[in-house]
């Protein structure tokens, strides 16, 4: 699924951000910049996604020398 950021403004000026697609923080770090230059963070909501774990694949090698 593609990671997608949806920005909504109030005509008051309030900005609200929606992310889909992400897990874990990725959300908070996609949207890091954007914040820093529109202002203070008054609430963040988080999403039953954030709480989910990013799976990583590892794979080992053995050597029998």
């Amino acid at each position: 699924m593609a990671t997608t950021i949806k920005f909504s403004i109030k005509q008051d000026g309030t900005v609200t951000e929606e992310v889909t697609g992400a897990v874990s923080n990725e959300c908070e770090k996609l949207t890091k910049l954007i914040e820093d230059k529109l202002g203070k963070v008054s609430q963040r909501i988080h999403k039953p996604e954030y709480y989910q774990t990013v799976k990583q694949d590892v794979s080992l090698q053995h050597n029998t020398d």
